[in-house]
């Protein structure tokens, strides 16, 4: 194989087509791809092995080149230019059509268009995928011409994977390359097409709550798409087809994001996130995933390496709330429509209403497993496929759901009252469990102020959304009790903070959502003192901890860096409270720390550099959530000073 370093995190852009996604390195190395859904078996997994893991590469190879990485605005189409030493230019153009249908029939194309813009530049190709993340052991391709177009057909136990080229290419041991040299003008085209032979998953079949969407459609295109009944002798015009759907993608894109309603001061951050979060969306169900990724590391050689390609109730509710803040509604409705479908299908094993997570089908077989043979992004192992903390229990995911989508038509619907009643009859009887929290610690259940705080939403949201439900009188009793219980047993007298969990304490950057529900305000002495505690025991110029590893066993190994969503809920609550600028200074270093394309891991360390798993819906959704709050005072701040000048124009 070619030799392949490890990139930075944030040096990538994803590309996606709502049924799963790729990451494209800024040296043109596709090293993240699973092929027809997010938590499938990667065929390109360069990303958490060099060498085992299966890459597909284009680049300039010109002496002294130098490349470049970004999307073109609004867009999630990627480019990457060359400029070679002697003044040549050329570029690759890397992306996936978006498809709103309700098919998940497993397929899924990857275009990668190499272009030829000043001078004369050469290109390599070198594409070496390994199925079953890289278990499975690599087989010669076969090559074939379809009409114009050459093509290598790998074929793995459950997916083929076809590349089909403008240029011809050759075998390289288990791989295929090809060299070109473009003019300006000129175009290689390379499509990845997968699909045939794709075994279903247990519990694959389509879930209740995954039909199609209300007034969705099927793009323009997507019924053209090589699948698996298509790829065996299928013939396309490559460049035609390269064209169309590049057209496509660009139209759904900028037309998609023309509906956002932010008109604020930060819109490319803000509306980059907004794509992201569309992204990690999959479009069949309406779930969102957490993150792109699994095993990226939240410290270099260490441990903490997790598998985020699955839907969790709290990260979907807080996306979805996100997406309809800037006005995308659509999202929001189909995220409400499938939890409430998970409800219906009646408790799981262990009696509660809702897993913590699942897949994006709705199936929750999230065995963990980890990868020996896979060394792990600069050898920080294990690498894990799954989830152990699925079958935890986590009784703020109610409060957040509620919050979240209380606002949509469907939650407000008789079918969604009805689901809203059942969940929080059974929250009644079980809001005083201990539990795992929201981080998930793997060092035992405990009474955790950030649960009770949720639990607490969960009645208060609730009865707003259905006041007249007939036992509306007891939500509003366990509203009250438990707002009682935070305030006594969550308040740390010694220390002038509420805290992490009853009767210790170690402070938690989670109650930092504590104004944004409405439990408290900038009017409340114990949160000016709760605030100040969080600043000066978990943050560092702005950047804030979820918790000290040293104040709190969390039953794992390791450290971790600043967590970015505690440290925007910083930013937010600063701002609250009237520190507008030291909050407006702080959120514009923090965007200042995003890669060269826009977007953001889970974890940032001291030196800046970013960390976990990549690109990490948390930290979009607070980038949202951050720029709205501190608008919304940055707006207030100059209608003060407006009125206090007497002028007549009026403030933004």
């Amino acid at each position: 194989m070619t030799s392949y370093a490890y990139p930075a995190i944030d040096d990538h852009v994803l590309l996606g087509d709502l049924r799963t996604c790729a990451l494209v390195a800024g040296d043109g190395t596709v090293d993240w791809f699973c092929p027809g859904r997010f938590d499938a078996p990667s065929v390109f997994g360069a990303l958490l092995d060099a060498e085992r893991g299966g890459a597909f590469r284009i680049w300039a190879a010109e002496p002294g080149a130098v490349s470049t990485l970004a999307y073109l605005p609004d867009t999630a189409v990627a480019v990457t230019r060359y400029t070679a030493a002697d003044g040549a230019v050329g570029e690759v153009v890397d992306f996936m059509l978006p498809d709103e249908g309700a098919a998940d029939d497993g397929r899924t194309v990857l275009y990668r268009v190499a272009r030829g813009i000043e001078g004369r530049i050469r290109f390599t190709m070198y594409c070496d995928p390994r199925f079953d993340h890289g278990r499975e052991d690599p087989k010669e391709p076969l090559l074939e011409q379809r009409g114009a177009a050459h093509a290598a057909v790998f074929q793995g136990s459950q997916t083929t994977l076809t590349l089909f080229s403008t240029v011809p290419v050759v075998r390289v041991d288990e791989a295929v390359a090809a060299q070109v040299e473009l003019a300006a003008g000129q175009a290689a085209v390379f499509l990845v097409a997968t699909g045939p032979g794709a075994a279903q998953r247990p519990g694959s079949a389509q879930r209740p709550g995954s039909a199609q969407r209300p007034g969705s459609a099927q793009r323009p295109g997507s019924a053209r798409r090589p699948g698996s009944e298509q790829t065996d002798g299928w013939a396309p015009d490559l460049e035609h087809e390269a064209e169309r759907s590049l057209a496509e993608t660009l139209a759904f894109w900028l037309g998609w994001i023309s509906k956002s309603r932010y008109r604020g001061r930060w819109p490319q951050a803000v509306h980059r996130s907004a794509i992201t979060l569309k992204l990690l969306t999959h479009a069949p169900t309406g779930a969102f995933v957490a993150a792109a990724t699994t095993g990226l590391p939240e410290e270099i050689g260490g441990p903490r390496n997790w598998d985020y390609r699955y839907t969790w109730i709290r990260d979907g509710s807080f996306s979805a709330r996100a997406l309809l803040d800037l006005g995308f509604r659509q999202e929001a409705e189909a995220f409400a429509r499938w939890v409430t479908a998970r409800l219906a299908e009646g408790p799981t094993v262990l009696g509660e209403p809702l897993h913590i997570m699942y897949r994006v089908d709705g199936t929750s077989d999230l065995v963990e497993e980890e990868m020996p043979h896979w060394e792990g992004y600069r050898q920080s192992a294990p690498v894990r496929i799954g989830n152990g903390a699925a079958d935890q229990l986590q009784l703020d995911i109610y409060g957040e759901f509620i919050f979240s989508l209380g606002d949509t038509e469907h939650l407000r619907s008789p079918e969604g009252q009805a689901a809203i009643g059942r969940l929080l009859d059974w929250l009644v009887e079980n809001w005083r469990r201990p539990d795992e929290g929201i981080w998930e610690t793997r060092g035992g259940r405990r009474d955790f102020t950030y649960s009770r705080l949720m639990c607490w939403a969960a009645f208060e949201y609730g009865l707003r959304l259905a006041p007249t439900h007939e036992n509306a009188g007891m939500w509003s009793v366990m509203a009250h009790a438990i707002a009682g219980d935070i305030r006594s047993r969550g308040w740390d007298e010694k220390q002038g903070s509420y805290v992490q969990s009853y009767g210790d304490p170690a402070l938690d950057a989670s109650l930092l959502l504590m104004p944004v529900v409405g439990f408290t305000g900038p009017e409340d002495p114990r949160w000016h003192s709760t605030l100040a505690a969080i600043e000066g025991g978990l943050t560092q110029r702005g950047l804030c901890h979820r918790y000290r590893v040293s104040d709190f066993s969390d039953g794992l190994e390791g450290e971790e860096s600043s967590f970015d969503l505690c440290t925007l809920l910083f930013h937010m609550a600063v701002a609250g409270v009237g520190d507008v600028e030291r909050a407006h200074r702080w959120f514009t270093a923090f965007l200042g720390h995003a890669g060269p394309t826009g977007l953001f891991a889970e974890e940032l360390a001291a030196d800046g550099e970013q960390l976990g798993n990549y690109p990490q819906a948390f930290t979009h959704l607070g980038i949202i959530w951050a720029a709205l709050a501190l608008d919304a005072a940055l707006d207030a701040g100059l209608r003060t000073a407006s009125e206090a000048s007497g002028s007549t124009t009026p403030a933004p």
